[in-house]
This record gives structure tokens, C-alpha cells and sequence, in this order.
């Protein structure tokens, strides 16, 4: 509901352009206002641009610009490839739209920003209470300054055209002084990012015709974007209505594999989404899906939002849609772009069994994918994770020249500096810190990242784990078990820590059919929980067969069974738990 707010009227208000003091004022108007409904870095993106503005600053507004200040990318940002400045400059704008809807008709002064630039515009509300209060005094002289401007239109208009035949001059100057390449360098020029899979998402169609289900389809469409946009995997793309039109196609838009499109209905007191992903090589459907929400049961942001998570999650997680289609085209003979790409497939691929040879050829995979591509923060994140297992699963500790763990710290720190917002080298971060110990700051790495993604069923998973290991065993299971539901992938490695839930809450029965539910058999910590596991149950001789595989397959692990619970499980009376099963099971706990 928009207050009613007591104006002072200047008379030269209504005519004159709007001071820095309207203009700050306009901005925290909008910025405070529950209506703006953006993510935090979309405030920061309107608020640095109305400060270069205010400041003088306005031709120095670039989609460069914006994404080094804004968005903490480095100085290899290609605007071609990371579509992060144009996905949210239309989230602004639609934002901007719908606050002048619902909440700020009668505010004097309107904040908008132009497509085809980032550089905002400010002008008075010609329905706000100062131009309102004003108009009858001002008519007068608006006629008064238009016979004005008549008399000076000629002289203006000649004066116009000695300007632009100067800029075009000046234009022609500039581009026969370049280099051939541009002025990014030579096309051999080692590339930031590789060619990721492109989805395209068209605007929502309104099914209804109405203005607020009008509303609601841009509504969800922006947030469904912006949904998908969080998973690092993929680049999403904002389409318009016309996008699909062959020859009108060009830069990002033309090279996306994917689309999106739906249509969005209001049925009495329900809101209907239909949406589909289609292949635009051939046009055939890979997907399909409505989703149906009670416009009675949560506000409209909470429900558009509730609808974009779960859209976002089926398609764009690392086991989604999109994830499968590609890994059964990787498995053909690739362009060299696709190289880097197959790399991530390959390593969730490998998380299906946590196989230590599959393990050696991925790591490999990564490595180079960053030799070439040093910008790409996904494949910093994986190279992270990669080394993290090596130290944790204790896979060929002797192939690195510096501690696994130290190489892992590298990497993960290297994909957060390339982008604050790729929670898979947030969480590479968290389980980093949480192997040194430091478990204080692993868990507000992991809730930052959940934060930013918690429609990531890995992300959620993983930081889930962290918080049982840590303590909070009942809500971290809890937030394990959410993801294992949401997760139509391989669940061995999760399934094996729901075994684990279950052991520590004294559930011995149910942590055997998780543990055997869980395929990651090439994994050593599997034996070891089902050790312990059957240790309590008492069931002798397959204690004796995991004792056994452990001893012939990961005898490192065996030289201080209590150093590497501890380097695990946080609390003293948990591994004590834990060691317990492993000594019930005849392994030697020294």
C-alpha cells in the first residue's frame, strides 16, 4: 500500500531537472521498497550506476565497467560469453516497471534505464504531486517556450548535422588506425571461458489476458531467469518473443542449444505454469512440465520464486535436463570448445562412483581446462574438488608436489576470485576449511553459498553433510535427505552419508539399507561406514569382509583410524560413536 506523504510545493519544481538530492532520495525510495524485488547484486548494480551518473561519470558506463565494480569479475570479462551485465540490466528494468505499478505512481521522480545501455535516465513524474500541484502555472510558459523553440528549431537542426558528419569523421579516423584483431588481441589469444551449453528463455505468454496476469508472467519470467542464472554450469540467455526467428538471430541468442517457453494462467485462486525445453537443433522436446500454485497460500514474490526454484532445479543442476542431454552428445566426437565443458561432465560423471582411476583422468581433464580457459571459475571449482578428494579419500597422495589440500585452497580460491556468485567453488572453499578444521568458517562459507543457490540439491547436500559432521546432526540429515529427493541423478556418495544420519542416531537397521542402497563401492569411507555399521548390528563375518577390503585397498587410512575420524566427524563424543562400530567391526583402534 503506497502512504500518503505531505508535499511543499516549488513553484519551478515541476519544470526543473532533477537535483541530486531527488535523485538520492528517489533511488533509496525504490532500493527500501519490498516491490523492487531483485537479488543484492541488482542493487548494487542500479546503485553504482545512479552514483557514475550523479557523479559526472555517465560515458564511463560500460557492461566492462559494470561487471569489474559490480560483479568482482577480472580484467579477461568478455560480455560475449558472460552474459552476467545484460541478464541483469533487464532485471532491473522489469523491476523498475513493476515498482511504477504497484508502488510508486505518485513518486516525482522516475528512475529508468534505456534498452540498448546501462546509463539511467531521470525525469519528473508528470502524474506526482509537485507536477500535479504545478501544472496550471506552468501551461503558460510551456506555450511561451515552444513559439521559442520554433523560432530556434532551423538554427538547431543545421547545427545537428555539422555534429554528426564530424562523429561519423571521426568514427572512420578511429577504425582505419585499429589493428586487424580488435582490440582484444590476435584470435590465438588464450580465451577466458570455453563454450558452455546456451539456454535461451523466452518471455512466459499470458494465458489470461489480464493486467495482473500480465504481471505474473514477466514476474516469473524474470525469476525463473534469474533461478537458472545461479547455476554456473550453463549460460542463460533472455530472449524476446521474436528470438526464434532464424535469420534475426545473432551473438548469444543464436548459438543457445536450449529454449525455454511456457505459458502462465490465473484460474480463480491458482496460478498455472506450463514450460518446456525443446532442442533447437531439431526442434524435439527433452522436457515438459506444470507446475500449479495456491495464489491464497503465499504471497505473489514467494510463489513466483517457489515455481522458479523448482524449474531451475529440474533443468540446470549438475544432474538435470540439460546435464543429460549433453553428457549422451559429449560421448560423439566434439568441437575443441566442447573440450572444457566435457570436463565438468566428466567429473559428474565421476561422482557417480567416486572411482579412483576415473578419478586420475579427470583431474587431468580440469587441469587443462584451466590451462586454457584461466578465467573459467566452474572448472577452477571442480580442479578444487578433485584435489579435496584426493586428500580426503586418500587417492594417490604421492602424484602432487605440494599437500593436496594446499592445491585444493589454490583453485577454490581462484574460482571465487573469478566469481563471488559460483557456489561450487564456495563450496570447494567450505570443505577446504572444514579438513584444516576451521569449521566455524566452512559453515558460513556453505550458508553464504546456500544462500546465494538453494535451489543447488549438490550445494545443499554437501553443506548439509558439513553441518551433521559438525554437530547439528538432525538439520543437517534433514537438509540430505531434501536434496537426495530433488536429485535425479547417482546418489551413492549422498545415500552413504544418509547411513551415516541414521548410525549416529542409533537407527543401525536403516543405516544398513542406506549403505547398501548407496553404489560408491570403489570409495574406502563407504567401507568404513559400513564397517561400523555392521560392527553394531553384530553381523561378524561381513564386518570381516569390509575389515578386510580396507586393509587390501586403503591400508593408509588404517595407520591412525582416530586422526582420520577426527579430520571428519568435529565432535569428540560423535567419533567416539563412530569408533565404536569400527572397533565392534576388528579394525585397530590404536
Amino acid at each position: 500500500m503506497v502512504q500518503t506523504r505531505s508535499v511543499d510545493v516549488d513553484p519551478a519544481a515541476a519544470t526543473s531537472s532533477p537535483t541530486e538530492r531527488d535523485i538520492r532520495a528517489q533511488l533509496k525510495r525504490i532500493q527500501t521498497s519490498p516491490e523492487f524485488d531483485v537479488p543484492e547484486r541488482a542493487h548494487r548494480f542500479l546503485t553504482y550506476i545512479v552514483d557514475e551518473v550523479v557523479a559526472g561519470r555517465g560515458d564511463r558506463i560500460k557492461a566492462f565497467s559494470i561487471a569489474v565494480e559490480v560483479f568482482g569479475r577480472d580484467s579477461s570479462f568478455d560480455a560475449q560469453n558472460d552474459p552476467v551485465v545484460r541478464i541483469e540490466a533487464g532485471r532491473i528494468r522489469r523491476a523498475l516497471e513493476r515498482y511504477y505499478l504497484v508502488a510508486g505512481q505518485n513518486d516525482p521522480i522516475i528512475v529508468s534505464v534505456p534498452k540498448g545501455g546501462y546509463v539511467p535516465v531521470f525525469s519528473r513524474n508528470d502524474r506526482g504531486p509537485v507536477a500535479q500541484a504545478n501544472a496550471e502555472n506552468t501551461e503558460e510558459a510551456d506555450k511561451n517556450g515552444e513559439r521559442r523553440k520554433r523560432r530556434w528549431r532551423p538554427v538547431l537542426l543545421a547545427a545537428a548535422g555539422v555534429l554528426i558528419l564530424a562523429v561519423i569523421a571521426l568514427v572512420a579516423l578511429w577504425r582505419a588506425d585499429q589493428p586487424a584483431n580488435g582490440l582484444l588481441g590476435t584470435a590465438n589469444a588464450v580465451r577466458a571461458r570455453p563454450d558452455v551449453p546456451r539456454l535461451i528463455v523466452m518471455p512466459f505468454e499470458d494465458l489470461s489476458g489480464t493486467d495482473s496476469s500480465k504481471i505474473v508472467a514477466r514476474g516469473l519470467t524474470d525469476k525463473v531467469i534469474e533461478q537458472i542464472s545461479k547455476f554456473k554450469e550453463i549460460a542463460v540467455i533472455a530472449g524476446s518473443p521474436s528470438g526464434l526467428s532464424g535469420e534475426t538471430l545473432s551473438g548469444a541468442t543464436s548459438s543457445a542449444r536450449y529454449a525455454l517457453s511456457g505459458g502462465v494462467r490465473l484460474d480463480g485462486d491458482k496460478l498455472l505454469l506450463t514450460s518446456r525445453l525443446t532442442n533447437r537443433d531439431d526442434g524435439s522436446v527433452l522436457w515438459a512440465e506444470t507446475y500449479g500454485e495456491s495464489l491464497q497460500a503465499r504471497s505473489l514474490l514467494d510463489l513466483e520464486t517457489n515455481v522458479a526454484r523448482a524449474v531451475a532445479t529440474a533443468l540446470a543442476q549438475p544432474y538435470g535436463v540439460i546435464f543429460r542431454a549433453d553428457a549422451s552428445k559429449a560421448a560423439d566426437a566434439a568441437p575443441d570448445d566442447w573440450e572444457a565443458y566435457r570436463c565438468t561432465l566428466a567429473y559428474y560423471g565421476y561422482r557417480a562412483d567416486l572411482n579412483p582411476q576415473t578419478h586420475a583422468s579427470v583431474q587431468g581433464c580440469l587441469k587443462r581446462a584451466v590451462e586454457r580457459f584461466p578465467g573459467y571459475a566452474t572448472a577452477w571449482a571442480l580442479l578444487s574438488l578433485t584435489y579435496i578428494d584426493q586428500f580426503r579419500f586418500r587417492y594417490r597422495l604421492n602424484a602432487p608436489a605440494s599437500p593436496p589440500v594446499d592445491l585444493a585452497m589454490d583453485a577454490a580460491r581462484r574460482a571465487v576470485e573469478l566469481d563471488p556468485q559460483n557456489v561450487r567453488g564456495l563450496q570447494a572453499e567450505m570443505l577446504v576449511f572444514f579438513l584444516r578444521g576451521d569449521v566455524e568458517t566452512a559453515l558460513k562459507i556453505g550458508a553464504r553459498a546456500l544462500e546465494i543457490n538453494p535451489s543447488d540439491p549438490e550445494l545443499s547436500a554437501e553443506y548439509g553433510l558439513r553441518l551433521a559432521l559438525s554437530g547439528e546432526w538432525k538439520r543437517g540429515c534433514e537438509l540430505v535427505a531434501g536434496a537426495v529427493s530433488r536429485n535425479p541423478g547417482p546418489l551413492g556418495y549422498f545415500e552413504a552419508s544418509l547411513a551415516l544420519c541414521s548410525y549416529m542416531q542409533e537407527d543401525y537397521v536403516v543405516a544398513e539399507q542406506w549403505i547398501r542402497a548407496a553404489d560408491v563401492r570403489a570409495n574406502p569411507l563407504y567401507h568404513f561406514i559400513a564397517a561400523a555399521i555392521l560392527g553394531q548390528l553384530q553381523k561378524t563375518a561381513e564386518a570381516t569382509n569390509e575389515r578386510q577390503w580396507i586393509e587390501t585397498n586403503a591400508f593408509d587410512l588404517l595407520k591412525n583410524i582416530r586422526r582420520e575420524v577426527a579430520l571428519r566427524i568435529h565432535r569428540p563424543e560423535d567419533q567416539a560413536h563412530f569408533m565404536d562400530g569400527l572397533a565392534k567391526a576388528g579394525l585397530p583402534i590404536r
